[in-house]
Parts: C-alpha cells; sequence; structure tokens
C-alpha cells in the first residue's frame, strides 16, 4: 500500500493553459511553457520510495501528453472531473484512495523552483499527520496530503484567491486533525512570477535546465516586444 502521488495537470494545449500570461506571451510559447513544467513535476518524483504515481489530467486523457505520461513514466492516469477546482482535486485524491492508496499527495505543476526534498518532506509528514500542506507566496497551497479523504477540506473554498490556504487551514484546526506544513514556495501564474523566475535563471539551482531555456527564450522575445 504506497502513497499515492498524484500531478494535477492540463494537457498544454494553446489558448487552454497559462492564460493569464496571454499577452505578452503567445498561446504557444504559454503552451510549451506549461508542457515544460509539467514535465518537471514528472520527472522530479523519480527515485522517490514508496510512492505510485499518477496524474490527474484534464481535458481529456487521450492527448498524446498523457500517453507519454503513461508509457515512459508509468503513471496511472485518472481523469479530472467537477465544476470548480476543489472538486476536481477532491475527485482526484478520491479516485486514488479507491485505488488502494494508503495516503494521497495532490501537488501541481506550476512550479519551475519546487525542492525535490519538499516533495521527500512531505513523504515524511504525511506519515505522521492527517493533513499536509505546502503555502504559496500568493496565497494558495502547491500541495495537499491526507490520510483519509476529507471532502470538507475542499468545498467553500474561494479557489484562485489569496485565501485558500487560510481558509483550508481553518478548516482542518476546526475538525481537529492535525498539520504538517511544508515550506512555502513560490508558483508561476501572473507576469510578475513569470519575470521572478526568468531573473532566477542561472541562480536557482532548482530550476531545470529544459524549464531555464524556455525561461530564457520567452524573456529574450519579451525584450523586443
Amino acid at each position: 500500500m504506497n502513497t499515492a502521488l498524484v500531478i494535477f495537470a492540463k494537457a498544454p494545449i494553446p489558448g487552454e493553459v497559462k492564460t493569464r500570461l496571454c499577452p505578452p506571451l503567445d498561446e504557444e510559447e504559454a503552451a510549451s511553457l506549461h508542457g515544460s513544467l509539467v514535465l518537471d513535476a514528472i520527472e522530479r518524483t523519480k527515485g522517490l520510495q514508496g510512492i505510485s504515481l499518477y496524474v490527474a489530467g484534464a481535458p481529456d486523457l487521450d492527448h498524446p501528453f498523457f500517453k507519454v505520461m503513461e508509457g515512459r513514466y508509468g503513471a496511472t492516469l485518472l481523469l479530472q472531473r467537477g465544476p470548480d477546482l476543489g472538486i476536481r482535486m477532491m475527485h482526484a485524491m478520491q479516485d486514488a484512495f479507491e485505488q488502494g492508496a494508503k495516503d494521497v499527495l495532490l501537488t501541481g505543476t506550476d512550479l519551475p523552483a519546487l525542492p525535490r526534498a519538499h516533495l521527500v518532506e512531505a513523504l515524511t509528514l504525511i506519515k505522521k499527520h492527517d493533513v499536509v500542506l505546502g503555502p504559496t507566496t500568493d496565497g494558495g497551497y502547491y500541495l495537499i496530503g491526507l490520510r483519509t479523504m476529507r471532502p470538507d477540506l475542499f468545498s467553500g473554498i474561494a479557489w484562485s484567491t489569496a485565501s485558500v490556504f487560510v481558509e483550508t487551514k481553518k478548516k482542518v484546526e476546526a475538525a481537529g486533525l492535525s498539520l504538517g506544513l511544508l515550506p512555502e514556495c513560490r508558483d508561476l501564474d501572473t507576469l510578475d512570477d513569470l519575470k521572478h523566475f526568468i531573473a532566477q535563471c542561472g541562480k536557482d539551482r532548482n530550476i531545470t535546465k529544459r524549464t531555464e531555456g524556455a525561461l530564457r527564450l520567452i524573456g529574450a522575445r519579451l525584450k523586443e516586444r
């Protein structure tokens, strides 16, 4: 009975991902950057002990990108479903539990500089706590872990706002659950985030060569616009 590590990801379809960066990015650039970040998230799990890798994909699982996740990385594919982010995450974690996971970690892909050590720490914390959260600098969270399914943690939350982490933490405390916290991490959602990570190229060792190359190319193009 392994820990399920669920990567929550969209297929890199132009016009459907990283839309908050368009403009100044065009849709192809945004999709290419997104694809690189998804691959980072998958490859960051290599060598982690005691996990079963899942990818919760959208808009459907027929996209060749997800077939690569399944074939090359041995990921079990789950379909994202539900009317909002919270319901989609809840279903993905529930699906992993129903497939036999002892506990479940779910994380996103907008994390160019996520240290692999944070995932290792999450695997330790979930054995000691009912819930694990990894807060982001913008008030959300980049990882949630559960030892048992808790649907209440995914309802009544103002998703994609600066209060997501605080609201979720309050629900955890109100339910009397123990909480393990990971270090804060910055994700890539806005143009300011993009500029931050472009500036970190060559400085932050957690940024992969692939994503660093994509960021440098985007940075050079933005100077010409």
